[in-house]
């Protein structure tokens, strides 16, 4: 369905029910399509671990590094 910006401003809540219910309504400036109402999506997006468990401890970085560590970043063995 297409519809002036004048009809959509007086008919919002109908064309928000349209579009719940499926419709696509384009909103219109004369003969030129401006803007499309569509149903919003509701994404989920989680960070984390895929089962919410480790493996192993994760290190602490806040703690001062041991001397195999150091040896190990500056290039030693």
């Amino acid at each position: 369905m297409q519809v002036s910006i004048h009809a959509a401003k007086t008919n919002l809540s109908k064309l928000i029910e349209a579009v719940a219910a499926g419709e696509e309504v384009v909103i219109a400036r004369g003969k030129t399509p401006v803007a499309r109402l569509v149903p919003f999506q509701e994404r989920t997006f989680k960070i984390g671990l895929r089962d919410d468990t480790l493996a192993q401890p994760l290190p602490d970085f806040l703690e001062p590094s041991g001397e195999d560590d150091l040896t190990a970043w500056e290039g030693g063995a």
